[in-house]
């Protein structure tokens, strides 16, 4: 295996930033005052990267008062002759946050950077530098491409819990020294109030850190601004940030569980007052964008695109779906006619050409729902559907319409190397599909690989739908509903492609980092 490991990166967690790790507490988490630069401002959320390519990269800071973004990077830790870039001023506008794009990086370089936040008025009065690192893409395919993935975030109500070391799964992540991290979905559970305990089964208490803005569910642009906070207070999660890139899409709880455009909050669901889907999805997306650093959505705005396609050399793209923005109503799916479907006629079409012109020899496509695995979206009058497969075994239904028209163009344009990675049911499981088990067959085998919860609630295994042959290859999942993160069961998954062979190994990891499930592809396949 010719993937060249990355040793500078966990020196840099082990020097600078654990040095200065006080000075990324926020304020009453513990911040050490004698270092604090009094008046000055404070990144006290960290900082974090993401949608790194070859020559760029996004940096993110939040901070605690109207402050100029600087950031400066460096070839080493220490600093010298470091670049400077100037950032945006940060202001009550997107919540204090702002990203900074840095370009004309050396490919394939370990890039180190500091964020300084400067008094506005008094360019002169800086607060403490905030470090982080992240590694541009390699040009090389010698080098290869290793990343992780994941989803759902302090979901059901289990939030950060100080006696068990809070978010702990990031830390096993980070060992792994990955290249980036893919967030599939569920960033946030703005639908679910955090209180500050809940009963467990062995009759023992867990205990949550607790907010002002997590008391209730998200209705207001500062409550969902609030929620992606939430996350932030972890340690565990805040020094990731700092080491390890991302890729983030999202999914419906960073809104509410299972909406759709249009939708209307029933009047029986009376912790909304807020009843219009649009007016929330709205202000949850300014968030969104706002705590994240993408490429295809500028912070504060009101309309950021989700889906957009990262290039990781010749080895690796990932197409970054959005399977809900653009969806058609949840229902019980069985139409024979679907133009909208789950992704929606732009998306798709958009989708078809990236593919289609990609020249890696892997090509992820990052959803953030299953495709044969039913997700029910239970109503009280009839039984309604939230991802694709809705039950029926046979022709394609539904929202099977549109992926079965994005399967049959991957089979007759001859692309080769796509597999799908997922999150959202809340448990680990490895899925082939077959056209010889399939009712629709105009297709090339493919599989699907299912990772998460990060921190949420574990489910039992969902049922699987046979219209695109499946076959559950692997799972793991509790036999009860909602198994805390202390009962196990929290996921992420591991993709490791061989710079000189160019196989692909997936394996699926428990919390600690215990490898439960392996499989390695071959490259250069339309289907496998």
């Amino acid at each position: 295996m010719s993937h060249r490991p990355l040793p500078g990166r966990r020196s840099v967690l082990r020097g600078s930033l654990a040095a200065s790790a006080a000075l990324t507490l926020p304020v009453g988490l513990g911040a050490a005052p004698a270092f604090a630069r009094s008046g000055r401002p404070r990144a006290g959320w960290g900082v974090q990267a993401g949608d790194v390519t070859a020559d760029s990269g996004l940096v993110w800071v939040r901070s605690d008062r109207p402050a100029r973004m600087i950031v400066e990077t460096s070839a080493t830790e220490s600093f010298r002759n470091p670049r400077s870039w100037r950032g945006p001023l940060l202001g009550a506008g997107t919540d204090f946050t702002g990203t900074t794009r840095l370009h004309g990086l050396p490919s394939g370089e370990q890039i180190h950077y500091r964020v300084l936040l400067a008094d506005p008025d008094d360019p002169r009065r800086t607060g403490e530098p905030v470090t982080g690192t992240f590694r541009t893409v390699s040009r090389h395919r010698r080098d290869g491409v290793r990343f992780l993935w994941s989803g759902d975030l302090a979901g059901q109500g289990w939030g950060i819990n100080p006696d068990l070391g809070g978010y702990r799964i990031y830390d096993a992540m980070a060992k792994l020294d990955p290249d980036f991290f893919l967030c599939s979905g569920d960033n946030i559970y703005a639908d679910g109030p955090i209180t500050a305990t809940q009963a467990l089964p062995d009759g023992t208490t867990w205990r949550n850190i607790t907010t002002e803005e997590k008391s209730k569910v998200a209705e207001t642009l500062a409550e969902y601004r609030g929620n992606f906070r939430y996350n932030l207070l972890d340690e565990n999660l805040r020094r990731f940030n700092a080491q390890v890139p991302s890729i983030v899409q999202w999914d419906d709880h960073e809104v509410r569980n299972n909406w759709y455009p249009g939708e209307v909050v029933a009047t029986s669901d009376t912790r909304y007052t807020e009843k219009s889907i649009d007016v929330l999805a709205a202000r949850a997306r300014r968030a969104f964008t706002e705590y994240f650093p993408l490429s295809t959505a500028r912070p504060g705005a009101e309309e950021g695109r989700v889906h957009r396609v990262l290039r990781h050399g010749p080895l690796l793209d990932v197409f970054v779906l959005d399977m809900r923005t653009y969806r058609n109503a949840n229902s019980a799916d069985d139409q024979t006619v679907d133009p909208r479907g789950i992704l929606g006629r732009e998306q798709l079409e958009w989708l078809k050409r990236e593919l289609a012109r990609s020249r890696a020899v892997w090509k992820v496509i990052a959803a953030d729902m299953p495709l044969g695995l039913v997700v029910p979206d239970a109503t009280e009058n009839r039984p309604n559907f939230e991802a694709v497969a809705q039950g029926d075994p046979g022709a394609p239904l539904g929202r099977e319409l549109q992926i079965a028209e994005l399967l049959r163009f991957i089979k007759h344009r001859r692309i080769t190397g796509t597999l799908w990675l997922t999150a959202d049911v809340h448990h680990t499981s490895a899925q082939h599909y077959q056209p010889s088990r399939a009712a629709f067959t105009d297709f090339e085998p493919f599989w699907e690989f299912v990772s998460g919860p990060l921190n949420a609630g574990a489910f039992p295994a969902s049922a699987l739908e046979g219209t695109f042959g499946p076959e559950r290859v692997f799972v793991k999942a509790p036999t009860a509903s909602n198994v805390s993160p202390a009962g196990g069961y929290q996921f992420f998954g591991e993709v490791d492609i061989d710079g000189d062979s160019g196989e692909l190994t997936v394996r699926l990891r428990e919390q600690d980092g215990t490898v439960l499930f392996t499989r390695t592809l071959q490259p250069g396949r339309v289907g496998q």
